[in-house]
């Protein structure tokens, strides 16, 4: 039997956490190798093990996968979370799209400076509020299923409740237009595997605090 999947990177969010999420709601049990020190960082360069120089990196059936998109569509193909046929998947890829540019935005807030963060935060607000939610919300109402794409919970679902809860600790009340995602936020929040995950204890990291920005800063010399 193959090992656990092993995951490589700083002991946050950052990219890795949309891969936690994706292992964590197929039922994945997977281990975590922390990034604490540059010293670490430079270990994994020098063992010739990151591709591309770059961590995420996740060991996964005798592969070092690297690429945060690539190893996210990896995972979802490997557990049945990618669509039944291309134009699902096709569907699935633009809907995690939409919900990668938005949590990125959400990710980047606490590594920018202080003065700019109250207009970035109300940019957040105003762009998951117009552009992003209405889509998601438009796609449940049109279709009338529980899930974005052919009835069926996929990555793009799974990707698109970690971005309303990352948008709701921007702004609690950001769904309050919203009333079928809200619905979906308590559907798939209750799906067993998710549950879990949500649980205090389990392996989803804590919001982006000073402490951890200064961490990141100074493994990666930014």
């Amino acid at each position: 039997m193959a090992g656990k999947p092993k995951l490589h990177y700083t002991k946050g969010r950052g990219k890795m956490e949309s891969i936690r999420w994706l292992l964590a709601a197929a039922g994945v049990e997977f281990e975590e190798e922390f990034i604490e020190t540059k010293e670490d960082l430079e270990k994994l360069r020098n063992d010739g093990v990151l591709m591309f120089q770059q961590v995420p990196m996740v060991e996964i059936d005798g592969m070092k996968m690297v690429q945060t998109r690539a190893i996210l569509s990896y995972i979802a193909a490997k557990y049945n979370l990618y669509g039944k046929d291309l134009k699902e998947r096709a569907w699935i890829d633009m809907y995690v799209e939409g919900t990668t540019d938005l949590m990125g935005m959400i990710m980047y807030l606490p590594f920018q400076p202080a003065d700019t963060k109250e207009k970035n935060l109300a940019l957040i607000i105003e762009r998951a509020t117009t552009r992003y939610f209405p889509v998601y919300e438009k796609a449940l109402k049109d279709h009338g299923h529980d899930y974005l794409v052919g009835n069926k919970l996929s990555w793009a679902d799974i990707h698109l409740l970690e971005a309303i809860l990352m948008a709701e600790e921007c702004k609690p009340d950001i769904l309050s237009a919203f009333p079928l995602l809200q619905a979906f936020k308590g559907r798939t929040s209750n799906i067993p595997t998710i549950k879990k995950f949500l649980q205090p204890g389990s392996q989803r990291k804590p919001p982006t605090d000073e402490k951890f920005v200064a961490s990141v800063r100074k493994i990666f010399n930014i």
